[in-house]
């Protein structure tokens, strides 16, 4: 097996060989992801449970957890995630919806989606210029804080996770140019390409 993105192919242990093995069975191919994170494999696994501890216990469901991804995702400009999770919301909610939560115009978003997809991009574009009066829209949309420190910490592990891959140069699977709906496709104009 070759290397990925800008890194060759480590050795594999078992952990590895597991999560490759997960991904045929669930996929029919191992994401590259997986390919990289074959290097520290114990660490992805921590990284899918904390998304799992944030999210789920706090009352974000699979639908919310994919505007949050696909909103910090395209914002942040990782297309790798933004194709995966964009074919998940539009699996879930069709394609108009995913379409437009990449894009950033939200339609066919509730009011309460709404504001989590846009505090989710203003969390991947700068953290630093949040505001009350952001989270005051979150709470005016029936967020409770709870929830708004669980969505924050959901899309911050997104990102951390998105980093790793983006900045060792981890292209999109080439199963997602026709797994994808084509509304996603044509949305994700960002990151990197699809490389066979």
């Amino acid at each position: 097996m070759s290397g990925i993105g800008f890194l060759g192919m480590p050795e594999l242990g078992d952990e590895a060989k597991r999560i490759f093995d997960e991904d045929v069975e669930d996929l029919g191919y191992v994401m590259n992801v997986s390919r990289l994170w074959a290097y520290q494999p114990k660490a992805v696994k921590l990284f899918f449970g904390l998304f799992r501890e944030v999210s789920v216990p706090h009352g974000l469901d699979d639908r919310q957890r994919a505007i949050l991804v696909v909103a910090c995702a395209s914002a942040f400009g990782d297309s790798y995630c933004s194709l995966v999770w964009g074919t998940r919301l539009a699996a879930a909610a069709g394609e108009e919806v995913a379409s437009g939560v990449l894009t950033g115009s939200d339609t066919g978003l509730t009011g309460e989606e709404r504001a989590m997809a846009r505090w989710a991009r203003k969390v991947a574009r700068d953290p630093t210029r949040t505001t009350q009066a952001d989270v005051r829209e979150l709470r005016d949309a029936g967020i409770s804080d709870e929830r708004i420190f669980a969505m924050t910490a959901f899309v911050a592990l997104r990102i951390a996770f998105a980093t790793v891959n983006d900045a060792l140069g981890v292209p999109p699977d080439s199963a997602y140019r026709t797994r994808a709906p084509e509304a996603v496709l044509s949305a994700v104009t960002f990151g990197r390409s699809f490389q066979d």
